[in-house]
């Protein structure tokens, strides 16, 4: 039987890496960055690795990613 994908996941994942991270976009980045200073710009555009609570949990919800 196969498993479902967790649509909502896959939207928020960019990518798994060899060694098994799980990356996200940080926040704050998407819209309303007039009022934001540029550091936060900055900082938001980068990708960070959920920790390992939420990627064990990500990966279920992902089985085939």
């Amino acid at each position: 039987m196969k498993l479902k994908t967790c649509k909502s996941a896959v939207k928020r994942i960019v990518k798994i890496t060899k060694s098994g991270l799980v990356l996200h976009r940080k926040t704050s980045a998407q819209h309303r960055s007039t009022g934001k200073s540029k550091r936060v710009r900055r900082d938001a555009d980068k990708t960070v690795a959920f920790n390992k609570v939420d990627a064990k949990n990500i990966r279920k919800m992902v089985p085939y990613l």
